[in-house]
């Protein structure tokens, strides 16, 4: 009778945990955690899950500083704070140029192409103009 009872005990102890994890995943692959109702979101088994994050440099994050300061304050400002941060770290002059651009294309969609042309100024030789222009142009 002992031995048996320590069967049954051993199976149970090796079935129910099984049991108990598959149900438990089972049940929150089906929960609709933010989709559609009907649909299933496991985002664990979602193919960009062991995807490595890309890192930002340098010059990706000052541009996307300075446009929402473009958004929050006024391109003046976020152009002085581009001329300030080149000075400081002359690696990012060879992208003065693009992130200028950038702002000055973005001073267009936030402010309309008269206004953000009177924010201009002689910053990595005139390229917050030059986007300004590109934007109000259509292209």
């Amino acid at each position: 009778m002992t031995h048996s009872a320590r069967r049954i005990g051993r199976t149970l102890a090796f079935v129910l945990p099984v049991v108990l994890v598959l149900s438990g995943t089972l049940a929150v692959a089906r929960v609709p955690w933010a989709t559609t109702p009907g649909t299933q979101a496991l985002t664990a088994s979602s193919e960009t899950a062991s995807a490595p994050a890309k890192s930002r440099t340098p010059q990706d994050i000052l541009r996307d500083k300075l446009l929402v300061e473009l958004q929050e304050k006024d391109p003046g400002i976020a152009l002085t704070h581009l001329q300030r941060e080149v000075e400081a770290r002359p690696s990012l002059a060879k992208h003065c140029m693009s992130i200028a651009r950038a702002l000055g294309r973005a001073a267009v969609q936030h402010y309309g192409p008269t206004r953000a042309q009177s924010f201009s100024r002689p910053v990595c030789d005139t390229s917050f103009a030059y986007g300004v222009s590109q934007q109000a142009a259509g292209s």
